[in-house]
């Protein structure tokens, strides 16, 4: 009797633990992945400690000098100190351009750690700064109802200093968790720390070696998304044609992730706004970067294309959040997609030299790839053509007429944004009762990566 008790206690136990094994979450969870692609925009910090040098962040210590690395190390946390940083600006700035999450570097390669870290004193809190960058953030931040998202290095410059690493990059086996129980548990000691102390975090950028880091930041929040390391998150390029979802693709506003101070040519919003559209008419998130400054603002280069983005947002910003890419996601100078109900297709008209629609003219379009019928409404996002200013007795009605080769749409547009009269970037047609013509599909697609292999 005791045998068969102790082989049934046995039994129980390796149930037990077999159903636990099996519990062990491997990806992201597919209601969240859906949250996350509607959320369609976000903001990307880069800070670290050296900003105050406006160098390339972390990757100068790669290769560097023992006397340039112990600089690094001793020296540079004695700089840091952001008098004018105010996060609650930075977010104000992001929920106005109409960015749903942000993603911030609590650490980068370096190894430097923007919080209240217990595992390390190269962190934030022994500089001349002594806060927790990352609370304040995130306080702020979610106060815009802005979701939370966190970059995180698992590779970390200063740990492999210490312990006699080679500094880089995925070129020595040890700088890779999974063949180091020491940086594993190092991280991991990180990874609770950052999802234990600072309430729901939405999203995690795991920007290295993940295995490990990945289910063990699951097992502590199981509906975090985790970006990179599990979806495709391009750098600085977006796919020739539409990719299958979710993707995220991050970019810079000038030339670096972090703050530099030389003559940096940065992006005009228009060409923003026009990125902006393309990754969501090809089914991704756009990540846009901001490098704040050593004294913790946000340059003025950068600031201002955020506000020409928001500018923009506050008039079209219904046809960038919930919306999926169609089979046809662009036809010449207009890019497409549909609310995700399938309610209403939105044509994004882009302004170039040769199509330049001015404010006050009438414009007509044929929307070749759309069907149409007598219940089909087509209306201008931010304009109720009903009139333009300074012009009595102006027709500013939209008219539209489905036939055989389309739908043709006859617009005002009415969008005075500006004192010129010149709006900078797209008008935004939001069509209501049509459908994608089902037998152009397999051209489009092809006719698509030509014209996007050759930009």
């Amino acid at each position: 009797m005791k045998k068969k008790t102790l082989l049934g206690i046995a039994f129980v136990l390796l149930t037990f633990f077999s159903a636990s094994a099996q519990k062990v979450q491997t990806t992201n969870n597919p209601d969240r992945v859906n949250w996350y692609e509607d959320l369609g925009f976000g903001m990307f910090i880069h800070w670290n400690v050296d900003v105050t040098l406006g160098g390339v962040i972390s990757h100068t210590l790669a290769g560097s000098t023992p006397t340039y690395t112990e600089k690094y190390f001793n020296e540079l946390p004695q700089y840091f100190n952001p008098e004018k940083f105010d996060p609650t600006h930075w977010a104000k700035m992001a929920k106005l351009a109409g960015m749903k999450y942000v993603v911030f570097t609590t650490k980068h390669h370096a190894g430097f750690c923007m919080w209240d870290t217990k595992t390390t004193s190269f962190n934030v809190m022994n500089t001349p700064f002594k806060r927790d960058i990352l609370k304040e953030i995130i306080e702020a931040y979610r106060k815009e109802g802005i979701a939370i998202g966190l970059y995180y290095s698992p590779e970390d410059f200063h740990y492999f200093y210490e312990h006699h690493i080679p500094l880089g990059r995925l070129q020595d086996p040890m700088q890779f968790p999974v063949n180091n129980p020491d940086l594993m548990a190092y991280d991991k000691q990180q990874i609770k720390e950052l999802f234990t102390n600072y309430g729901k975090i939405d999203i995690l950028f795991i920007d290295g070696p993940g295995d490990g880091i990945r289910e063990y930041a699951w097992s502590i929040q199981p509906d975090l998304v985790i970006t990179r390391d599990i979806m495709n998150t391009p750098e600085q390029s977006t796919p020739n044609t539409a990719s299958p979802r979710p993707w995220e693709a991050c970019y810079t506003m000038g030339t670096d992730w972090g703050y530099k101070p030389t003559n940096d040519p940065h992006k005009t919003g228009t060409e923003v706004i026009n990125k902006l559209i393309e990754i969501r008419a090809k089914g991704g998130n756009f990540l846009l970067n901001i490098g704040p400054k050593p004294n913790g603002e946000i340059q003025i280069e950068q600031e201002s294309i955020l506000q020409e983005v928001a500018l923009w947002n506050f008039a079209n910003s219904e046809s960038i959040y919930k919306i999926k890419p169609v089979p046809v996601i662009r036809e010449d100078n207009i890019w497409y997609t549909q609310s995700n109900d399938e309610k209403y297709i939105y044509a994004y008209i882009t302004r170039s030299s040769e199509n330049d629609w001015k404010y006050g003219e009438r414009k007509n379009y044929v929307l070749a790839h759309v069907d149409g019928n007598e219940n089909t409404k087509v209306s201008v996002l931010g304009f109720d053509a009903k009139l333009v200013e300074y012009k009595q007795g102006f027709d500013a009605v939209t008219y539209v007429s489905p036939t055989k080769i389309g739908l043709v749409v006859s617009a005002v547009n009415g969008q005075r944004f500006y004192t010129n009269n010149l709006w900078p970037n797209t008008v935004v047609l939001k069509i209501e009762n049509a459908v994608f013509k089902k037998n152009s599909l397999g051209t489009e697609k092809i006719k698509q990566s030509k014209i996007d292999g050759a930009k």
